[in-house]
């Protein structure tokens, strides 16, 4: 090795020293800690992606958080659903679902639920794979958008956290897939990003990151350079009341909000593109999405 490679060789290794000093306080700020990641979008369609927010996940496991995984599948489930040869309908953007619909939904989620545990435990971590109707911990009604009866989709009205709680005592990794269960004992398909919400508020967690297919909250949607870091709720709900905050981020930011006045200490939108960005998020002073706070909120850094 030549004495250039050699320097460059230590410049290297230097960098990654810096980094995981960077990362330490934030490692001791959050040990011990609930973190809640929802997981869906591109993440879960690209094999380099899923597998780096698998590693994310295992090493937020390893380095003393307590992660939970919240998973879609929308995707999936159209694609079976046309290979069925059935048709897919959507009323105000939510997927129609009758009891064949329901069927197909419950066999892929619990066929991507189970693939994500398999991936966990490849790297040595425990994990457990469970749906919203294990516990009772889903509790559902009929969602009525408009007051239309969209068949099986179930509004959260309640959320028993005792099997959570008794896995994260006992070391394993949850990973919930979005299926509840009303009073009657039918099974209800939940919107993926409405369950980690509700199951972040339920448990307390400290964070709750959305993978998204954007890079967060942008002043200017069409212009990535104009991401805002950081928001509380005064902020977020001023952006949405002048339509800054509008279309498919509208809904994302509104369950940020509802979930950071449920208790979760914040918020994370991130794009669920980018390698590695849980840590990237979690670990460097300015992260790389929008996280959502509250309004008295005590930010750990002034630049995030």
């Amino acid at each position: 090795m030549s004495s250039e490679e050699k320097e460059n060789f230590m410049d290297q290794i230097t960098v990654k020293a810096e980094t995981l000093i960077e990362a330490l306080p934030y490692i001791r700020d959050f040990n011990n800690k609930r973190v809640v990641v929802k997981y869906g979008g591109s993440a879960m369609l690209d094999k380099s992606l899923e597998e780096s927010v698998i590693k994310d996940v295992a090493l937020l496991k390893l380095v003393g958080m307590k992660p939970i995984i919240v998973h879609g599948g929308g995707k999936e489930i159209s694609k079976w659903i046309d290979k069925v040869g059935m048709e897919t309908h959507f009323e105000e953007g939510f997927r129609v679902t009758d009891k064949n619909t329901m069927e197909i939904a419950e066999m892929v989620l619990n066929r991507v639920n189970k693939n994500l545990v398999q991936m966990v435990e490849h790297l040595g971590v425990k994990a457990i794979g469970i749906c919203g109707k294990d516990g009772g911990m889903l509790q559902v009604e009929k969602k009525m958008p408009n007051g239309k009866d969209i068949g099986y989709v179930g509004d959260i009205k309640s959320v028993n956290t005792e099997v959570i709680d008794t896995l994260l005592e006992n070391d394993f990794i949850p990973i919930i897939a979005p299926i509840g269960m009303d009073d009657k004992g039918d099974t209800y398909n939940i919107n993926a990003d409405d369950a980690a919400c509700a199951i972040a508020g339920g448990i307390r967690a400290e964070k709750l990151a959305f993978l998204t297919d954007v890079e967060g909250v942008c002043m200017n949607p069409k212009d990535p350079s104009t991401l805002v870091s950081v928001l509380n709720l005064i902020e977020a709900n001023k952006l949405i009341e002048s339509g800054v905050i509008s279309g498919g981020m509208l809904p994302k930011v509104n369950n940020c909000i509802h979930a950071v006045n449920s208790g979760v200490g914040r918020v994370h939108i991130l794009d669920g593109r980018r390698e590695h960005c849980l840590l990237l998020e979690f670990f460097t002073k300015r992260g790389i999405g929008t996280a959502i706070i509250g309004d008295d909120s005590e930010l750990y850094s002034n630049e995030k």
